[in-house]
């Protein structure tokens, strides 16, 4: 049977969605939207975005989302990028997008959006032999990765796009040989930091993708002065056309449509920035990007292939992790799940990921000091580059790992939207009895212990027995039905 995906993605200077079929294991795309919304434009020096921006944000989301209305809601994946991430007022936007698109918007970290665009990349024009330098320019950021096959070496995001960079040079519009020297030498202090670890690491040659790698190329193309991709000679030579015209809206070349005009000069400043800094001779384009990325990594998760599994795996191991004590939490937690799912309104595929991932890291505090090491834990959670995690999704993590033991602070979850609160709540109540009852770390399994739930009710039963030869987990049962009170929750137990 077929099966349709979509991915949307809320670039800083363009809105994609890409609609496809999987079939026989083949993505086949049905359908591309694509909307010049250059919402970076909107962020005032508040960093915040207007009103105007936002609503023309939202028009553009809510014709994505009558697309995608017939869409499995589980197949739909929509994630923001660097002006998002900068917004101060996003959570504003967040919910209001949400609405109009009809799914949740996530927020991905830089590093976590070059692993994406170099995916769609690798999965467009797969090479399992050559390393490959793969660049993207987008309307906020710039990402360059090294990779061979679908593995990557390096990654980074560079805080300077099409529209940012636009703005700091190029804001009237006018193209002067002084300012366009300017803007190719920022975007070459930009890439300073990481210039000498990219040349040692090396590559075989470099591809680019996205709009403004595209517009440039296919303007090359028209232009006769490159037959395919993107060479040194030919992008110096766009950059001497762009400053003898002298002004954007005097812009006229064929392919380049009226809405990239205001900016192309800063994309074409910072591709020249790219290849002086790296030495490039010539870059090939891919057709793949993020959003192609997005469909791979959305499809991964709907058939057990999801990154996200070995990347707390990979925390496991970083931070010298208890195993065994950690698989004895997750599958005790798992089991309390299984039991109480049906009652507590919890989603077997999206909460019972979190409530596992969260029980095999919520030791790694430990590697720091064992003093509050929850805190610890927490804030390597929230603040590391997690592959496959987006910004909200770490941060629910980071809440379970925060919240699993001591005092209940219920604060800590005013943060999310109400519609959230009470589902990581109920996770969290699950993860801390699982580590309440494992906390001497026996060697030996649980017995069965059935759990049944009422709302705020949460009963325990025990065999007959069990707290006789138990009577330590005994009291740190009871100091966990006092933790619990504040959070207005009711702790029983009985054998």
């Amino acid at each position: 049977m077929d099966e349709s995906y979509a991915a949307v993605d809320l670039g800083s200077n363009s809105f994609h969605m890409i609609v496809a079929n999987l079939i026989d294991g083949q993505l086949q795309v049905i359908d591309r939207m694509k909307e010049m919304v250059r919402l970076a434009a909107g962020l005032n020096d508040q960093q915040e975005l207007s009103k105007e921006s936002m609503q023309q944000a939202l028009e553009c989301l809510q014709r994505f989302g009558q697309r995608i209305r017939q869409v499995p809601h589980l197949n739909v994946r929509a994630v923001g990028t660097n002006t998002l991430r900068q917004a101060r007022n996003g959570s504003e936007f967040l919910t209001k997008a949400h609405a109009a698109l009809g799914h949740p918007i996530e927020i991905i970290a830089g590093r976590e959006e070059a692993r994406l665009i170099y995916s769609g990349v690798a999965h467009s024009l797969y090479d399992e032999v050559h390393k490959r330098l793969v660049i993207d320019i987008g309307g906020g950021s710039t990402e360059l990765i090294i990779g061979r096959g679908f593995d990557t070496f390096y990654m980074e995001s560079l805080y300077m796009g099409c529209v940012n960079v636009g703005q700091r040079f190029f804001e009237d519009g006018k193209i002067k040989a002084k300012r366009m020297r300017k803007a190719v030498l920022f975007a070459m202090q930009e890439l300073e930091s990481l210039e000498a670890a990219y040349k040692k690491m090396g590559w075989d040659y470099a591809l680019g993708s996205s709009g403004t790698i595209m517009s440039i190329g296919e303007v090359l193309r028209e232009q006769g002065w490159c037959d395919s991709g993107i060479t040194a000679d030919a992008l110096t030579r766009l950059m001497d056309t762009l400053i003898a015209i002298g002004d954007s809206a005097a812009i006229n070349f064929t392919g380049l449509p009226d809405r990239r005009k205001p900016v192309f000069a800063s994309g074409v400043a910072i591709l020249v920035g790219v290849f002086e800094a790296l030495k490039l001779d010539k870059m090939e384009i891919s057709e793949g990007a993020l959003r192609e990325g997005l469909l791979y990594d959305l499809i991964g998760r709907e058939h057990d292939e999801d990154i996200r599994d070995n990347t707390i795996l990979a925390v496991v191991q970083r931070y010298s992790v208890d195993v065994e004590q950690a698989q004895r939490v997750r599958k005790a937690a798992e089991n309390f799940f299984v039991q109480v799912k049906d009652d507590w309104g919890l989603n077997k595929k999206t909460d019972l990921k979190l409530l596992s991932w969260a029980a095999l890291i919520h030791e790694i505090g430990l590697s720091i000091a064992h003093n509050q090491y929850h805190r610890h834990g927490a804030y390597l959670v929230g603040n590391s580059d997690l592959a496959g995690f987006s910004r909200q999704e770490q941060m629910k993590l980071a809440l379970l790992v925060r919240c699993h033991r001591r005092k209940f602070p219920l604060e800590e979850f005013e943060t999310f939207p109400a519609s959230m609160r009470i589902t990581l709540i109920r996770l969290c109540i699950l993860l801390r009895l699982a580590v309440v009852l494992y906390r001497s770390r026996p060697n030996d399994s649980l017995p069965e212990i059935k759990i049944n739930v009422e709302n705020n009710k949460v009963n325990l039963h025990f065999p007959p027995g069990w707290f006789e030869q138990h009577p330590l987990t005994l009291v740190d049962l009871m100091t966990e039905q006092g933790f619990l009170q504040t959070a207005d929750f009711k702790l029983m137990f009985d054998e």
